[in-house]
C-alpha cells in the first residue's frame, strides 16, 4: 500500500488483500478499495509545508494574476489584432478567449481548492492523471519559464531604446540583478512588488480608455467626433491571406490565436499555493475575480481601439515593440497629446519586469515541486531559511544572462527567438489544467463523492472545461495555420507554432517508458485523503471585508 506522500500517483496502490489481476478483485467494495489505498496518503508535502513560508496573502495573489495577465499583449498587441481582423473580429476573438480564460481560471481554482501544492497544475496532473504527464508538462513550463526571465529581459532592452541606446550591456545587468534579488528575497517582498505593478497597469488601462472615450466622442479640443466611423469604413472585418469569407474568418481566427498569448501568465495564479495563506479559501476567490477584471479590460480596451484606429491605419505596421506601435499612442499623438508614449512606454517597461519576475516564480516553485516529486535532482530542494528554493532561483539567474545575446543580435531578434521557443507552451498548461479538472470530476463520480464537498465547485464547470478544452486543442493545432496557405510557407513560424508539442508527447513517452508507470485509475485518485487532510487540518476563516474595504473592487 502506498504510505507515503511523494509516492502519490507513482505506481497503482494496491492493498495487500487485492490481486492485480482486477477480475480478482470484483469481490471488493469499491469504497473499502479507495480507503485502503489512500489511508495515509499526505496530499501536501511535509518538506513544502514546513520548508515554504506562507507569506502571499489574498490581495498578492490577486494582484499577481493581474500583473500576469496585463502587460504588453494589451499595450502593444492590440493593434496587430485590429489590424488582422478588424475592430469586430478583434472583438469577437479576443472575447472568445476571454470565455476560455474563464474555464481555465475555474477549473484551476477547484482542483487548487482541494490540492493547494507547489506546482499547481504539474502536481495536479501527477495526482489525477499520471505521473509521466507531470513530469513532461513540468519541465514544458520550466523550460519556458526559465527562457522567459531572458526574453522580457530583451524586451526591456527594447522598451528602454525608446528613450536612449546607450549602456545595453548595464541596462541588462541591473536587470538581471534586480530580477534575482526579487526572487531570492522572502516571498513576500515579491508580492508587494507585484501588487505595486498591478496598481500601476491597472491605473494606465482605466486612463487610456478614458483617453480613447474622449477621443472618439470629441472630447479633446480641434479634434471631430469619430464614434463609429471606422466600423463603416474600412469595415467590421478584415480579409486575412486570401479573400472573402474565408479571408476575413481566418482574420477573426488569427486574433484568437494571438489573444492567447496576451492572456498568458494567468495559469500561474496558484504555482506558489504552499507559499499562500489559506490557500483552499484564497485561490479560489482570485481565480473567479481576476478572470472577471482581465476579460473586462482586455474586451473593453479592444472594443475602444477598433472605435478610435483605423484597421488600415500604416502606422500599426510599426513592429519596434516600444510604446510607438501602441494603438492608443497611435490614436493620442494624432490628437496632439503629447505626454501619452512616454507614460505608456514606461509602464510596459515595468510589465516586461514584473513578467520576469513571474517567470522566475512559476519557473522556481514548479521545479522545485518536480523535485518533490523525485522528478528532478534532489539538490533543488534546498530553501533559504526564509522559504525560498535558493538553487533552483540561482539557476534561473543563469540562464537569464542568456539576455547578453541581444548585444550582438538586437534586442528585438533575440527577444522574438527566445518567444517562438515557448509559444505553444500556454496552450499546453492550459489544455492540462482543464484535462486535470475533468478528470477530478470523473473520479468523483467514480467515488461516489459529492461535488459539494469540494472546498469550492459550480455546477457548470464539469461542462466548461470540456468545451474549454476542445478549443485549447484547437488552438494549439491551428497555431501556424498562416503557414500552409499557399505562398505563406516560413520554416521559422512552423517551428514555433509546433514545436512544444513534440518535446511534450517525447517527454512523457519517456518518462512512462523509464518508470514505467501507469494513468491512475478513477478509484485510486485521493480526493477521500484530501478532503481528510482538508477536514483535519481547516484554515482559520477569512474575515468578510468592513468599513472603507468593502469598496474595494481589485481584490
Amino acid at each position: 500500500m502506498v504510505n507515503q506522500q511523494r509516492n502519490i500517483g507513482y505506481e497503482t496502490p494496491t492493498s495487500s488483500n487485492v490481486d492485480p489481476d482486477t477480475s480478482k478483485t470484483a469481490f471488493l467494495d469499491r469504497a473499502t478499495l479507495v480507503s485502503e489505498t489512500q489511508d495515509g496518503v499526505r496530499i501536501i508535502d511535509e518538506q513544502e509545508e514546513e520548508n515554504l513560508s506562507r507569506s502571499l496573502g489574498q490581495r498578492h495573489i490577486q494582484m499577481i494574476a493581474l500583473a500576469g495577465a496585463i502587460g504588453t499583449g494589451l499595450f502593444l498587441s492590440l493593434g496587430g489584432a485590429l489590424q488582422t481582423g478588424g475592430p469586430l473580429g478583434a472583438l469577437l476573438g479576443y472575447g472568445i478567449v476571454g470565455l476560455v480564460v474563464c474555464a481555465v481560471q475555474f477549473a484551476l481554482g477547484e482542483t487548487s481548492a482541494l490540492f493547494p501544492v507547489t506546482g499547481a497544475f504539474v502536481r495536479h496532473a501527477d495526482i489525477l492523471v499520471d505521473p509521466a504527464l507531470g513530469f513532461a508538462v513540468g519541465w514544458n513550463v520550466v523550460y519556458g519559464s526559465y527562457l522567459g526571465v531572458p526574453s522580457e529581459i530583451s524586451a526591456a532592452l527594447v522598451l528602454i531604446e525608446f528613450w536612449t541606446d546607450k549602456y545595453p550591456a548595464l541596462w541588462i545587468t541591473l536587470l538581471i540583478i534586480i530580477t534575482f534579488l526579487v526572487g531570492i528575497i522572502f516571498v513576500g517582498v515579491y508580492g508587494e512588488v507585484e501588487f505595486f505593478f498591478a496598481l500601476i497597469k491597472i491605473l494606465l488601462v482605466v486612463g487610456v480608455i478614458i483617453m480613447g472615450l474622449m477621443i472618439d466622442l470629441g472630447g479633446v479640443p480641434g479634434q471631430e467626433r469619430i464614434g463609429f466611423r471606422y466600423w463603416k469604413n474600412p469595415g467590421p472585418f478584415v480579409e486575412y491571406l486570401v479573400p472573402g469569407s474565408l479571408g476575413r474568418f481566418l482574420g477573426f481566427w488569427a486574433v484568437m490565436i494571438n489573444a492567447v498569448y496576451s492572456f498568458s501568465g494567468i495559469e500561474s495564479l496558484s504555482v506558489a499555493a504552499a507559499e499562500t495563506k489559506s490557500p483552499r479559501q484564497n485561490i479560489p476567490k482570485a481565480c473567479h475575480r481576476v478572470f472577471a477584471r482581465v476579460s473586462l479590460f482586455y474586451i473593453v480596451s479592444v472594443f475602444i481601439v477598433g472605435l478610435i484606429v483605423p484597421s488600415n491605419d500604416s502606422a500599426l505596421n510599426d513592429d519596434s515593440g516600444t510604446a510607438a506601435q501602441s494603438p492608443f499612442v497611435i490614436a493620442a499623438t494624432r490628437a496632439g497629446i503629447k505626454a501619452v508614449p512616454s507614460i505608456i512606454n514606461a509602464v510596459v517597461l515595468t510589465s516586461a519586469w514584473s513578467s520576469s519576475n513571474q517567470a522566475m516564480l512559476a519557473g522556481t516553485r514548479i521545479l522545485y515541486g518536480l523535485a518533490l516529486k523525485d522528478q528532478a535532482p534532489k539538490i533543488f530542494l534546498r530553501t533559504t531559511k526564509w522559504g525560498i528554493p535558493y538553487v533552483c532561483v540561482l539557476l534561473q539567474t543563469a540562464v537569464a544572462c542568456l539576455a547578453f545575446l541581444s548585444l550582438s543580435n538586437g534586442a528585438l531578434t533575440v527577444f522574438y527567438w527566445l518567444l517562438d521557443l515557448t509559444a505553444a507552451g500556454t496552450l499546453v498548461s492550459w489544455a492540462t489544467i482543464l484535462f486535470n479538472h475533468i478528470r477530478l470530476h470523473q473520479a468523483l463520480q467514480k467515488q461516489g463523492i459529492v461535488r459539494q464537498e469540494l472546498p469550492w465547485h459550480h455546477w457548470w464547470t464539469p461542462y466548461s472545461s470540456r468545451i474549454g478544452l476542445v478549443f485549447c486543442i484547437l488552438f494549439l493545432f491551428t497555431g501556424g495555420f498562416s503557414v500552409f496557405i499557399k505562398g505563406n510557407w516560413d520554416t521559422t513560424s512552423f517551428i514555433s507554432s509546433y514545436l512544444d508539442i513534440p518535446i511534450v508527447i517525447v517527454l512523457y513517452g519517456g518518462w512512462k517508458i523509464f518508470k514505467r508507470t501507469k494513468i491512475l485509475p478513477l478509484e485510486l485518485v485521493p480526493i477521500r485523503a484530501a478532503l481528510d487532510e482538508m477536514n483535519d487540518k481547516p484554515e482559520d476563516p477569512i474575515p468578510p471585508p468592513n468599513g472603507w474595504k468593502r469598496l474595494n473592487i481589485l481584490w
